[in-house]
């Protein structure tokens, strides 16, 4: 339980969950598909391990899949056999190509193998050990670089959030979804921080229930207020006045503002419009995918059915149904009031002000 002082919560009262981390024995993660109900952890000692992590959704969210697929990368370098340079060149991107079929609306993914391969080309022509050590030292760069880029999105975030009142949040893009703090919810902590008085309203977000696991566990072990509602509650709580901002993550935007999100992200924007409720965004600029145009061109990944089907493994559909499972959908940018990064705010026209941000 978190302590106060003179009744403000403050940094060293959040717990600094390990979503992720280097070891020795290989890289640990917390067991997302376990809670809240057990706090476990598994550690893989192989790449294919952490792809299967990455996969099966035990690890979760943009920034953490980023920083998780370069220790898987570096992890798989770590172990080779290869004996000189040209047999490692072509493991690495046998390597790279595994953990890039794991999760494919995650741009954070690519990003990240592409930061860990381009430090792999400039160190090709050293001995094998310099690369494995630069590999890894880069992968803990990037953890520690992910803590310190939410932190920062925190503290731009917070000023839009209300004095006292609602924040709705859906899916989680917690310390869990990141490699610590968060980004939406590095938002509400921020503000919390600053003395805000933040009651934290968490949409299910059915199927995988990430809202009410995961949102509703971090914020727990915070102390910040937090009640779970179920998805098809959001438009009502909005109508009796009990929701005054909306802040959610975001696994890809596009370079103009179109932004994926977890599967019903796009209906709460839409609700929020209805009833003049602003609806942000806390994304790092490396969720920017400026060579995408537009979200129509953004992949969505297609999950299993049972996911849908079955609750607790439980069967709760009848037998042969059709189901649809796309894990995001696209809210367009028109519905969003403002993106949050590490460098700022940005408003519309996204075009312009994202690629500001981002150059500056």
């Amino acid at each position: 339980m978190s302590k106060q002082t003179n009744g403000v919560l403050t940094t060293d009262d959040f717990p600094m969950i390990q979503t992720l981390e280097w070891t020795d024995s290989g890289v640990r993660f917390i067991d997302q598909t376990k809670l809240p109900t057990e706090e476990t952890y598994v550690t893989c000692k192989t790449y294919t391990q952490v792809a299967d992590v990455i996969r099966n959704m035990v690890v979760r969210g943009a920034p953490a899949i980023g920083v998780a697929a370069a220790m898987g990368i570096a992890l798989g370098v770590k172990n080779s056999k290869a004996e000189n340079g040209g047999d490692l060149k072509q493991e690495f991107d046998q390597i790279c190509d595994v953990i890039a079929k794991t999760r494919p609306t995650a741009v954070n993914l690519f990003w990240a193998i592409k930061r860990i391969r381009d430090k792999f080309e400039m160190l090709r022509v050293r001995p094998l050990a310099q690369i494995k050590q630069a590999l890894i030292e880069e992968a803990q760069r990037m953890h520690a670089e992910d803590i310190a880029t939410n932190q920062a999105m925190g503290r731009h975030g917070a000023t839009l959030m209300p004095a006292s009142g609602g924040v709705l949040t859906h899916c989680n893009a917690g310390a869990l979804a990141t490699c610590g703090y968060g980004t939406a919810l590095g938002v509400i902590r921020a503000a919390v921080e600053q003395g805000k008085t933040i009651h934290v309203y968490a949409d299910e977000t059915r199927p995988f229930l990430q809202g009410s696991r995961l949102t509703a566990w971090e914020l727990m072990k915070d102390g910040i207020p937090t009640t779970v509602i179920s998805d098809n509650m959001a438009g009502a709580m909005m109508k009796q006045g009990k929701i005054n901002a909306i802040v959610v993550g975001a696994d890809r935007i596009a370079a103009n503002g179109d932004v994926a999100n977890k599967i019903g992200t796009y209906s709460v924007a839409v609700l929020a419009k209805e009833h003049g409720i602003p609806f942000y965004v806390a994304a790092p600029l490396s969720t920017v995918d400026f060579e995408t145009p537009e979200g129509s061109g953004i992949p969505i990944e297609q999950r299993d059915g049972k996911e849908v089907t079955h609750i607790a493994g439980r069967q709760m559909v009848p037998d042969g149904v059709e189901v649809e499972n796309p894990a995001f959908d696209v809210t367009p940018a028109k519905y969003v009031t403002a993106i949050v990064t590490e460098s700022g705010i940005a408003r519309a026209p996204y075009g312009e002000s994202l690629r500001r941000l981002s150059s500056g």
